[in-house]
């Protein structure tokens, strides 16, 4: 193994094996963000109106709640993961540790602002039906 060359200084280190983890989990929830953004769009259309009182019934049901609130974990999961590789593959400089935190918080806290938005609606149109 050389000392002076890039390749001599990488040889025989191997692979980290924990590649393959993120790009599994990016995946998963692509595949799973397909699916409920389909039903998203299937159920809105087959509502027989879009005003505000037929959207809050509708959303009060627990079996529309539920996928709703998936639906925001599964996107806001993907969102964070594919900004968090898009940081460490591009950013290298003390700033890098300032975005990946500012990125895992802003999607907290956006995630948890659409959750309890959800949550919401769902139990005031419950109540009021």
């Amino acid at each position: 193994m050389g000392n002076g060359t890039s390749i001599g200084r990488v040889r025989g280190l191997g692979s980290a094996h924990e590649g393959s983890h993120g790009w599994w989990h990016h995946k998963i929830s692509a595949g799973s963000n397909l699916i409920l953004v389909l039903w998203f769009l299937i159920s809105l259309a087959l509502l027989p109106a879009y005003d505000s009182a037929t959207l809050a019934a509708w959303i009060a049901q627990p079996l529309v709640a539920v996928p709703l609130i998936l639906l925001v974990v599964s996107v806001f999961y993907h969102f964070h993961h594919g900004l968090t590789v898009v940081i460490e593959d591009y950013q290298h400089d003390h700033t890098r540790f300032v975005l990946l935190l500012l990125l895992k918080y802003f999607t907290i806290a956006t995630a948890t602002l659409a959750i309890f938005s959800i949550l919401k609606v769902a139990f005031t149109a419950g109540a009021a039906l």
